[in-house]
């Protein structure tokens, strides 16, 4: 599949640089590069064979290795090979994790009685964080 750079740079960010299977890490320059350290491909979660898009929500940065190996299978049993079910995150998205956290334990922190705040504020922090995390889009 043929990007320009803008697109290529969105997708390369979106799992900070990291192949989306294996979680090695890629170098931007060497997209396409067969060969080369760090090189990679644009991967397509759902197989275009399967009825998946060039939509951005459907592309990722694999290794080389794990794109062609991957081949027509399921993105989740390619990272499960790996120990993996999800994709890594960018900094991007890793601070608005954070962000949605802290702002679940301070609406906690304020609706909770005096002696149990500190509790609140963390556990409602930690749901946060966790909650964030699971409606955040692809």
């Amino acid at each position: 599949m043929k990007a320009d750079d803008n697109k290529l740079e969105r997708i390369y960010r979106r799992t900070d640089g990291q192949c989306h299977i294996c979680r090695k890490r890629l170098c931007f320059g060497n997209y396409g590069a067969i060969g080369k350290r760090g090189a990679w491909e644009i991967e397509h979660s759902r197989p275009r064979s399967k009825g998946g898009t060039d939509h951005l929500n459907n592309l990722y940065a694999a290794c080389i290795s794990c794109n062609r190996s991957k081949g027509n299978g399921t993105t989740a049993s390619a990272r499960s090979g790996n120990g993996y079910r999800t994709a890594p995150l960018s900094e991007k998205r890793k601070n608005g994790n954070a962000w949605t956290g802290g702002a679940v334990g301070a609406l906690a922190f304020l609706f909770v009685p005096p002696p149990l705040r500190l509790v609140a504020a963390v556990v409602g922090g930690v749901v946060g964080a966790v909650v964030g995390k699971a409606y955040e889009p692809e």
